[in-house]
């Protein structure tokens, strides 16, 4: 059944699952900052719309893809934002990868204010993902809201689970994220590794495949960064910031994370040498000594 969608962000992410639902026959209204992204959307039959409260206004349900959690704040509780056009019978569904405690903060505001649900849900799988519907997004909200919410997440993911209550999905993103995030660091050294033995790290895929060592990044990246294919799937900058949310919640809850702080640090250098908005592939110019 078609619907009435608000995408508030059109960046990689926002822009491929807004493309996806109206691919699946959605009636999709997307704002974001830059208009020359509004355009590209409009042209696929997308309705640019001038604030993320008119946005709100014309959807039942408001996805949010947006970088961090003042972002989220602003575009939800600001002048212009979300709360304007809340109602009881609206969804907010926050693709976001932001603080947990924000947005348990942000969630309980919002349903105070004006009765309008907010479930947290982030995603792994990238605009790849997206495009296929083949999302997995790890949700936090009540039960009664998270299966409101799967008549949108339905044409978006092939996994679509229950954490828990609020900030149980963002929590969850924290632990993809340090997965990711070692996982394309073995990619990179792995790669390294292979060249200097003489070995085609293209071929070390197939030759893992189903083994202890196999995973879908290996599947996925390995001969991208072999191949040093720099075509952005995701962003140096947004990893760190999600490594950054990793290590304020381990120092929270005083959770030992030693590979992770390590890697935190590799990605801050990497941004430090101005690849922060670059792929993760971009990891091989440090190894090769060429950043």
């Amino acid at each position: 059944m078609p619907h009435d969608i608000a995408v508030i962000g059109a960046g990689i992410m926002g822009s491929a699952i807004s493309t996806r639902l109206l691919e699946r026959g959605h009636r999709v209204h997307v704002f974001d900052l830059d208009t020359a992204k509004l355009e590209k959307l409009a042209a696929l039959g997308a309705k640019p719309a001038t604030s993320p409260a008119a946005a709100a206004e014309a959807a039942a349900f408001v996805i949010l893809s947006l970088n961090h959690s003042d972002i989220v704040d602003a575009a939800v509780f600001g002048p212009i934002g979300v709360v304007q056009a809340a109602k009881p019978e609206k969804l907010l569904i926050d693709m976001s990868s932001i603080d947990p405690a924000a947005t348990q903060r942000m969630s309980a505001r919002l349903k105070g204010e004006t009765g309008m649900a907010w479930i947290d849900c982030p995603l792994s799988g990238g605009a790849p993902g997206a495009s296929a519907g083949r999302l997995t997004v790890m949700a936090g909200g009540s039960e009664q809201d998270f299966e409101r919410g799967r008549a949108v997440m339905q044409d978006l993911c092939a996994n679509y689970t229950l954490m828990g209550g609020s900030g149980a999905g963002q929590t969850t993103k924290l632990v993809n994220q340090l997965f990711c995030a070692l996982a394309f660091q073995a990619v990179a050294e792995a790669v390294k590794l292979a060249e200097a033995g003489g070995v085609d790290p293209a071929k070390i895929p197939a030759a893992l495949a189903g083994g202890r060592a196999d995973s879908r990044i290996m599947q996925e990246f390995m001969a991208k960064f072999a191949a040093r294919d720099y075509a952005p799937t995701g962003r140096i900058d947004n990893m760190l910031k999600d490594l950054d949310s990793v290590q304020a919640f381990a120092l929270k809850t005083k959770t030992p994370l030693p590979l992770t702080g390590a890697v935190t640090e590799i990605h801050r250098i990497l941004v430090a040498m101005g690849l922060g908005p670059k792929d993760s592939a971009e990891a091989m110019r440090l190894l090769d000594g060429s950043a």
